[in-house]
Parts: structure tokens; sequence; C-alpha cells
């Protein structure tokens, strides 16, 4: 019995082929997106983990001043730590052929003999160092790329005060720098700053530092506790300057890692149940109609001996079919998307080898989850004609409960068209297929919203970061604090318009049981190129007696405004004070805490010194005022904004823009989709009543007027909950992507609203446009000769 089933099966999906493709797009759209996102997110963590295990990337980091290698010992005697590998760390400036500004970065020490136990490289070009040569180098591959560097070519550092030329050997890749930006910052400037490795001596030599180290990288023994090993090594390297320790998940370029893995789990979630839910709605509207078509031929099934199983199986297999449909389509489409962000994610995330790799469980899931939206879409219906007595079954639908509609007892119906009264009446009529057909209509203009707001939110992360809060041409960083005689220094460079000094401390910041290390700044406060902006949005100053916190970091500390807080500063005098929350900042980058620059130095206990300035420099003298600095040897590093924000444009902003791309032309098949799937199905239940006004007398272009006038009336009912809707997908969405490091802001605009009016009102005219067309073409004996 099953076949001859089944080649109904097929006969039904000939005949609605247009729906079920519109179903099936709709589930691939979804579908896609989820089957890329697992994908990315298993091949974000197994490449990184294997990297990490091959390359025996450590789980506890600290910076300090400076201590003897005989510490190291007693690092090692720790309870818990399997392996202490010591270091030496330092910020120097370059000068690069061919590059305008000084570029700066970190250079780190590698054994003379021997690769290190920790965190080994990987040579991606060159050679390491040769034995017994001086003066090679080697260049982390993003700054090499982006300056176009190769082994051979020769760089120019300023180490510790003194200009020395180096050769570069070889071009490397290090776990530790997968995201490479200089520290404190969270976005990346690969062309003015990088990481370099020297011999141990060399570097040693150059800094000083002979018989000492300054950096440490430990790993654990199975079991350790990681929290109580930090605590002991703080304490242990107290005196030394340590900086505070900090475990693998609190490193910088891991924090990138994990918040873009986190990132594309919601991105997993969040649109794949928007896309199913319209998809399920889509499914409803199709079987339920056709169920209520097909009355007579499921009545003769149940009298020929079909069970109501075998009926209920047959009208799911309808469901599972276009599941299967969309699981194809899916998987493709999202194989083929994930391949393009990888080659996104190959600039800005540095693993030796980071391809695309699909997540096969994917499939299954997918299959799964749209199987479910299918079957929950349609059961409760197919179950009740199943259930169906045969004669029952066998006679047509009760008629509606006619009666005066509601235009009639209004008195003003004498005004409209005939075709205007046919089609309120039936909608009022039939309130549970408008309420259906204005939800489907609702979700197609609210997924339109979505991909729009992130293109508005990136934009105004640009004008907010680079206009509003940040004032500066040009921000410089020192190698050591200085007294405030470096301003005026910094005053007579050439261009100069303004300068405005800061200080940056390290310091730990703790709020009950909740800790974060973070970079406390001390600003002017007078000062305007960098500003806090509050809510509203307004500009604070810097506080002379308390904190102002990044909104974010006072959410991660569960911290509000009147709440002390306890800060440890961990350099200078290493004091610590209860300090009152006394402002929130609206940043859109980082997690940072802002006081007075008074306020600052008080707390540190060092004096009046900075540790650098912003600039507003002369456009005309530009390319003067970088030459100079490139002289200047207390000069650590420098941040050009015009730089900053061109990366962020290259590496953020393009990544969430392409997703948002992705998404805008997935939820534009999703609103054609839907309204050309609720027209469809209005006039293949409606045929009959439409041919009988034609054979009555009705024109051609009255009957049409019947059709679109319901399907505009429902569209005017739908777009304004749609946009209510889209707000609420949106403003859920935006915020769980945001992350410590970069967060966007909620940006509704009128453009937006308009773009989502436009679409669905295009999709329904097209659509209206086509069922028109096949209207005209309505065999009008054939529509009114009763079923068999």
């Amino acid at each position: 019995m099953l076949p001859h089933l089944d080649r109904k099966l097929w006969r039904d999906l000939s005949r609605l082929k247009g729906q079920a493709l519109a179903v099936a797009l709709v589930m691939a759209c979804g579908l896609a997106m989820l089957i890329m996102a697992r994908s990315l997110i298993h091949s974000l963590e197994s490449t990184s983990s294997e990297y990490y295990r091959a390359h025996r990337f450590a789980e506890v980091f600290v910076t300090l001043k400076r201590a003897p290698l005989s510490l190291v010992g007693r690092v090692r005697e720790i309870p818990g730590v399997a392996v202490a590998q010591p270091g030496l760390s330092a910020q120097v400036t370059l000068d690069i052929p061919g590059l305008e500004e000084p570029a700066s970065g970190n250079v780190r020490s590698l054994p003379d003999f021997g690769e290190p136990e920790l965190n080994r490289l990987f040579l991606r070009r060159g050679q390491w160092f040769r034995p017994g040569a001086k003066r090679e180098v080697l260049v982390s591959e993003a700054f090499a790329e982006a300056n176009k560097l190769e082994p051979g070519d020769s760089i120019a550092m300023l180490l510790n005060g003194r200009r020395q030329n180096f050769r570069i050997a070889g071009i490397v890749l290090s776990p530790e720098f997968i995201f490479e930006s200089r520290p404190g910052a969270a976005l990346p400037d690969n062309r003015t700053y990088g990481i370099f490795w020297l011999p141990n001596e060399e570097l040693a030599y150059a800094f000083d530092l002979n018989g000492a180290f300054n950096s440490l990288a430990l790993t654990l023994e199975p079991g350790a506790s990681e929290r109580g090993i930090i605590a002991t090594l703080d304490k242990l390297l107290e005196p030394y300057g340590g900086r505070g320790a900090y475990g693998r998940a609190d490193h910088p370029s891991h924090i990138r890692v994990t918040d873009e893995i986190a990132v594309l789990r919601t991105l997993s979630v969040a649109f794949p149940i928007v896309f199913l839910s319209v998809a399920a709605f889509m499914v409803n509207a199709v079987l339920s109609r056709l169920l209520n078509l097909q009355r007579e031929q499921i009545a003769i099934l149940k009298a020929f001996g079909f069970a109501n199983r075998v009926i209920v199986g047959h009208y799911l297999k309808f469901a599972l079919v276009m599941v299967v449909a969309g699981t194809a389509l899916g998987g493709l489409g999202g194989s083929l998307l994930g391949r393009q962000l990888v080659v996104m994610y190959r600039l800005w995330f540095r693993f030796p080898d980071l391809s695309f790799e699909l997540d096969r469980s994917a499939f299954a899931i997918a299959l799964g989850v749209s199987a479910f939206a299918a079957v929950a879409g349609v059961f409760s219906a197919v179950r009740r004609a199943a259930q169906l007595p045969p004669a029952e079954a066998m006679r047509p639908e009760p008629p509606a409960h006619y009666q005066p509609a509601l235009l009639e007892r209004t008195g003003i119906a004498h005004l409209l068209s005939h075709s205007f009264r046919i089609a309120m009446r039936n909608i009022e009529r039939r309130p549970m297929q408008a309420f259906f057909t204005v939800a489907g209509l609702a979700l197609a203009t609210g997924i339109m919203i979505v991909p729009n707001c992130f293109r508005d939110s990136v934009t105004e992360v640009l004008g907010f970061q680079w206009d509003v809060a940040q004032r500066q041409d040009i921000t410089v960083g020192l190698i050591e604090p200085q007294d405030r005689r470096a301003r005026d220094a910094f005053a007579h460079l050439p261009g100069v318009r303004a300068v405005e000094p800061f200080r940056n401390a390290a310091a730990r910041i703790r709020f009950g049981h909740r800790t974060r290390l973070i970079g406390l700044q001390g600003l002017a406060a007078d000062g305007g190129h960098t500003r806090i902006i509050g809510t509203g949005p307004r500009q604070l100053a810097p506080p002379a007696h308390g904190v102002i916190l990044s909104a974010k970091l006072a959410e991660v500390l569960d911290a509000r405004v009147g709440d002390v807080l306890r800060i440890e500063v961990l350099e200078g005098r290493r004091m610590t004070a209860d300090v009152p929350l006394v402002g929130l900042a609206e940043d859109l980058a980082g997690l940072n805490a802002y006081m007075s620059l008074t306020a600052l130095n008080r707390l540190v206990g060092e004096g009046d010194l900075v540790t650098g300035a912003s600039f507003a420099v002369d456009a005309t003298e530009r390319g003067a005022f970088l030459r100079a600095l490139k002289t200047v040897p207390s000069v650590g590093w420098v941040a050009i904004k015009e730089s900053l924000r061109r990366n962020f444009e290259e590496t953020t902003a393009a990544s969430i823009n392409l997703i948002q791309t992705i998404y805008l032309v997935f939820a534009t098949v999703v609103a054609f989709g839907v309204v050309y799937n609720n027209a469809r199905i209005s006039l293949a239940e409606r045929s009959r009543e439409l041919a009988t006004l034609r054979v009555i007398g009705f024109s051609q272009s009255e009957v049409g007027a019947v059709l679109v006038t319901e399907l505009v009336l429902l569209a005017l009912c739908a777009v304004p909950c749609g946009l209510l809707l889209g707000t609420g997908f949106a403003s859920a969405i935006v915020t769980q992507v945001n992350t410590e490091t970069v967060r966007l802001p909620l940006v509704f605009t009128s453009r937006n609203y308009a773009f989502a009016v436009l679409v669905v009102t295009v999709a329904s005219t097209l659509s209206g446009l086509l069922v028109l067309r096949r209207l005209n073409r309505l065999n009008l004996v054939g529509a009114l000769r009763a079923p068999e």
C-alpha cells in the first residue's frame, strides 16, 4: 500500500512545488547559519587546541620588573607547578623602511641553545638563528606581512636607547600571539606593532638584565589549583615588581579566540531559531490548508483500509521531504560560507594552518532541529485530520457562520467596492487563518531589522570610538614613567598643536569575590583628547576622588555606582586603597578604569609621573612629527588613530559586516518566501470561490482585487508588528554577541525600518503579480467542478 501513497506524495509535491521550495529555502537559510557557525566553532576549537598542545602553550603568565634567575628554583618548588620558564621581554621602537611612522613592538628572549620548553615558535619562512651569528631577529608573521618583510631584510631597533640594525632570520608564529595587538589595546595595528625574538644573551646585554628575568610562564600538574598557585606566585614575586599573575583564560590572545567562539555560539542558536520559527509557520500553513483541500481524499483512504498512523506518516513525509531538501541546501550553503569566513579569520588569527573543518554532527543537529520544527508545526493538524471518521470526512467542511460583517454593521459598506468588502469579510470570518498569515508576514518583516542593526552598530562604533571618545591624532607611550618635563619636550616636536599627558598603571580591582587585572588610566583633569563618555551621552570628568569604570567592567564585577571597590596597584609602592565607583563609561572597546592623573599618581605613590601623551598634530607637519618621534629614545610605542580605525574596519568590522551581508541575503529570501507562500495558498484554497465570482460577472481585475486587497490589509497589520518584533530580535542578538573586547551599541535608524518595509512591499508586489498571473490562467470549469 505504501508505494501508492508515495506516488500521491510526489504528485502533491509536484503540484505544490512553489510552496515546498519556499519552505525548503527558508529552512536552508537557518540551517546554513547553524552549520556554518558550528563548523567554524569546531575549526577554531580543534585548531587552537592542537596548536596549544603541539607548541606547549603555557597555562599561567606573569610579568615583573626584574628578578634574579635563582628565584626560578623557588617557583618550581610551588606545589602543582610542572614547568616554570623564565624569559625577558622589553618594549622597543623600530624604523621600518617605507613606513612613515615609527613602529613599536615587544621583543622577547629565546634560549641561546635549543628550543624553549613552553610557548614554542612555529617557523613559517626563513631559518632559526645560526650558531654564533649576531644581530639576527625573528619577526611575527602579522607584522612581517603588513610591512612586506621577508627573511634577509634588515630592520633598525632602538634597544634601551641604542639604535641597532638586525637581519631578519625567519618569520614565525607563537601560540602566545594568535591575535597580535599592543598590550592594553583592544584592536590590532599590525603595520606599527609587532612581536620579535632575540637570543637571550643579546637581549639581556642590551637591557642590562644579565642573570635576571622579567617574565615567567608556567604549566601546572593535572589537578593543581590555578587560583592557589597564582596567589602563591604573586606573593613570591611582589618584592620584584610582579604585575599580577593570570591564567590562560585571561591571556589577551586567548580571550580574542574564545570571544569569537562565544559570538559564533550565539549566532548558531539565535539566527536558526528565528528562521526555523518562520519555517514552522510556513509548513503549518501549507499542510493545514492541503489537509482541508484533501478531506475527501483522506476519507477515501480510510474507507480503503489505510490506518490512521499510515495517513499521519504520509503527510509527515510531505513535511520531511522539505526538511531533507532544506538540510541539503543548508549544508551546502553553510560549507561555502564557512570557507569564506575562514579566509577572513586567517588575516587576524595566526595559526600554522587554519582550515575549514565541517562539523559533521552539525548535519545531524540541523536535520533533527528542522524535523522537529516541521513536525511541531503540522503534527496536531495531521492527527486531527486522520482521526476524522470517513463519513464525516466525505462531507465538505462545514461553511463558516455567516452574519453581517463589521463593515456592514457600521453602515459604511456602501462606500466601498465589492472587492474590498469581500476581502474584509474573508479576513473577519477566518480569524485564525488571518492571524497565522499576519504572524508569518510579521516574522518576515522582523528578521530584516537584525542585519541592518549590525551594520548601523558598526558605523556607530567607528564614529564613537574615533571621533567622539578619542579626539587625539596620535598617542605615544614611554618605555619608563617620566616626570612632567617629558610633556614639555613633546610640546616642542614639529606640528604639535596640543599635548596631553597621561599615566597607565597595572592594578587589580576587586569587588566582593570578583577580581580583574586592568590598566588604570590617569587622565588630565582639563583634557579633551581621551574623553570619558557616560550615558546620555555626556562627558564625564576624570574624578579626583573615586574611579569611573567601563559599564562592561562594572557588569563583570557586579558593581554599581556608589559601591566601594578595592584597588591594588601592582607597581610603584604597590599601595591598596578603597575607592568609590562614581560613574560608568559607555565605551565600546576593552575594560577600562579612569581617574584623574593627580589621583592616580597619589595612589601609585611615585610622584608626579607620566607614561605617555596624546597629541593633536597639524596635518601639514604630520610627517615631520613622525620622523622626529623616531629619534626620541624614551618612546616605547606609538598608536595612530587612523591606523587603528583602518584595522578595525579590516578585521572586526569586516567580520561583522560579512555576517551581516549573509544574514541580510537570507532574510530577504525568507521575506519573499513567506509572502509568496501565503499568496499561493490563498489562491489555492479560494480558487473555487474566485471562479464563481468570474462566472457571475466579476471582471478579472475585480476578482484579482479581492486577493490583492486581502494581502495588502494583512500586510498593513503585519508590518508594524514585524518592526516591533525585529527590534526585539536585534536587541537580544546584539546584546548576546557583545564581548569584553568589542561591544556593539544598539542602533535603530529610520533607514533600517524603511528598508524592512521596502523589502516586504516589493516581495508583496512581486508575489501579488505572480498570483494574479496564475489567477488569469485559472480554468473556470476545473475550479468549479465538484471533487469526486
